[in-house]
């Protein structure tokens, strides 16, 4: 916790934390996919989301209080509540409810497309893509149209626009955060997006009625665990501190890494099956998604 805080905290020189915070991202997220499907088992998806940033954000913001930062102000809790429902409530709460019908690795990359889905609201605020994000995203759009025809995915239409949804929310909760919605400062913007995001999908959760098993099994148990401390409070956290200190291009380079984990670890650890057509379409996906991160890279560098 105290390594957490402190390395994020540090804005003075953000360029020195920025390989961190992408390793934090890459590394720990592309492991999270396979630990939201072992939790599943005793916790409900709503639930699991909800507890998990409940839990999560009410220790950043406790330790941040203790060292003396204040509390957001009104304006700030407002943007983090907004910001909360979508890239936590909507986004997460969805991505863990796929989950219950949907390989761990697939889901990863499906939300492989979230640089793409970026690029396609710029369209909307007037920014034309280059030729080259262009491209990405057609070849990202023919990635997912293979994808979702696979076995994997097309025995499970829910899952598909749970999806959909979850990557529309990540992304223009992403867009929103570093245009219109800044937070407080430092872990104590992360801590407050966090605790209103959990709040909501809570809320959720006991509106839908779901009920955990109780005593959680050990291995979900310790892959709940996991979400709190690696997922929350290290990657999650690290990748609000990209948004702020980093383009929108690396901050979401993620994407591309984060699938290869996963599928990895879904057929090494979890037992998961992808055919030669699934890996196939996997590789259009991360090629198109590839494209536009090379293609903001080159533009960021002019």
């Amino acid at each position: 916790m105290n390594a957490v805080a402190t390395t994020l905290n540090r804005q003075k020189d953000p360029a020195r934390w920025l390989l961190p915070a992408l390793l934090a991202c890459y590394l720990v997220w592309g492991s999270t996919y396979l630990a939201i499907r072992f939790a599943l088992v005793s916790f409900p998806p709503y639930f699991q989301m909800g507890s998990r940033f409940v839990v999560a954000g009410a220790l950043l913001l406790v330790w941040m209080r203790w060292r003396g930062q204040p509390w957001p102000n009104r304006l700030q809790w407002r943007n983090a509540a907004v910001a909360g429902c979508l890239m936590l409530a909507a986004a997460m709460g969805w991505l863990a409810s796929a989950q219950q019908t949907i390989g761990s690795g697939f889901v990863a990359t499906f939300i492989a497309t979230v640089p793409i889905v970026v690029c396609a609201f710029g369209l909307l605020s007037g920014k034309r893509p280059t030729r080259v994000e262009a491209a990405g995203m057609l070849l990202g759009a023919l990635g997912v149209l293979l994808l979702v025809r696979g076995a994997s995915f097309s025995a499970s239409p829910v899952g598909i626009a749970l999806m959909g949804g979850s990557v529309i929310a990540w992304s223009l909760g992403s867009v929103l955060q570093t245009t219109h919605l800044p937070l407080a400062p430092g872990p104590m913007g992360f801590a407050s997006e966090m605790l209103c995001g959990g709040a909501v999908l809570m809320v959720i959760s006991l509106i839908l009625g779901e009920q955990p098993h109780w005593p959680p099994r050990p291995l979900a148990l310790a892959a709940w665990a996991y979400l709190v401390v690696f997922g929350s409070l290290v990657a999650f956290s690290a990748y609000l501190y990209l948004l702020a200190n980093a383009t929108p291009a690396v901050a979401t380079s993620y994407a591309f890494v984060n699938p290869v984990i996963a599928l990895g670890m879904g057929v090494a650890l979890g037992g998961e099956v992808v055919s030669s057509a699934e890996w196939m379409a996997c590789s259009v996906i991360l090629a198109g998604v590839m494209l536009v991160f090379l293609s903001k890279r080159q533009a960021a560098a002019r």
